[in-house]
């Protein structure tokens, strides 16, 4: 399959020639810039890109694939990147794909691509970013990127995103004290999933609280809406949130300014990519170095001609 059939492919909706797509860029094979450059931009624009993050346990997985079967009920076509952890020694992935999801994969309107982080984040923002530009090329109107917690890494990738939902669920106990920071930081929406188990009316209006501090710290809205997942309740709604909310951010500029800083955090993620494996080789070939790390790294930066912030 040459770049062009594979161009063309992706405008054709082929699930093949996606997935080759996104793969080629993923890898830095010869022909992802022609890949990258036929990407038409009025049709990124037009897409809607969501973060799904939360609590291993809150049942984003489930949540996620009733949203594909909410938009796919209004006849949208949808994406999904699904980043998963993995073992940094064999780079296997430790959760695989999401099993629920897989009841969709014979949906020619629904695009899945499970990433790996094979134990490192460099590299995984800008794959996913590219990633959500094909599926959009592929004429994905929503694409919803979904990770498995809420560590700097999640953070960071969901930075990609036009909005955030954070899920959340009765139980967790003080694992969301904990998460209260990033909470303000990030999220748009506060999911509360599991609604019908005990606990949950606590749970939203201990998140209400949060929404309100954010609003007299930041003077920033977020909503909190509850589900129940597995039984498909309350999804309808929360589609229409973003929907709304994306209809507020187009109207203030806030998705274009989320859209410009999102490829300044993927310019970072690349640069840090392409150059990592020139410096592999220069630490291997400094084993015998016994000094300081920093040192060593501030070293090979000025062999590689990068000057370094002390």
């Amino acid at each position: 399959m040459n770049i062009s059939n594979v161009i063309e492919g992706v405008s054709r909706r082929d699930p093949r020639s996606i997935g080759r797509a996104i793969s080629i860029v993923e890898n830095h094979d010869p022909g992802a810039q022609a890949i990258l450059d036929s990407l038409d931009a009025e049709k990124i624009a037009a897409c809607l890109v969501v973060g799904i993050t939360g609590l291993p346990g809150a049942g984003k997985s489930t949540l996620t694939a009733q949203l594909i079967k909410e938009y796919r009920s209004q006849k949208k076509r949808i994406g999904i990147v699904a980043v998963d952890p993995s073992s940094p020694l064999s780079g296997g992935a430790l959760l695989g794909d999401r099993v629920r999801m897989m009841n969709h994969a014979l949906d020619r309107d629904v695009v899945i691509r499970s990433m790996a982080t094979r134990g490192r984040l460099g590299g995984v923002c800008g794959s996913a970013g590219a990633a959500v530009r094909i599926m959009a090329q592929s004429g994905c109107e929503v694409v919803l990127i979904e990770t498995v917690g809420v560590g700097q890494s999640e953070m960071d990738i969901v930075r990609m995103a036009d909005l955030t939902a954070m899920v959340l669920a009765p139980g967790l106990g003080d694992d969301i004290q904990a998460m209260k920071a990033g909470l303000l930081e990030v999220a748009d929406i506060l999911v509360v999933n599991k609604a019908d188990l005990r606990g949950a009316d606590a749970l939203v209006l201990d998140m209400e609280s949060v929404a309100q501090q954010r609003q007299e710290r930041q003077g920033r809205s977020t909503r909190v809406c509850s589900t129940i997942a597995n039984q498909g309740q309350g999804v309808a709604a929360l589609a229409q949130s973003f929907k709304e909310i994306n209809g507020q951010f187009q109207h203030s500029g806030e998705k274009a300014q989320r859209r410009l800083q999102a490829r300044r955090y993927e310019v970072i993620d690349w640069a840090v990519e392409l150059i990592r494996p020139r410096i592999a080789d220069r630490v291997a070939q400094k084993q015998g170095f016994c000094g300081d790390p920093m040192l060593l790294a501030q070293d090979i930066l000025a062999e590689l001609g990068v000057e370094s912030k002390k």
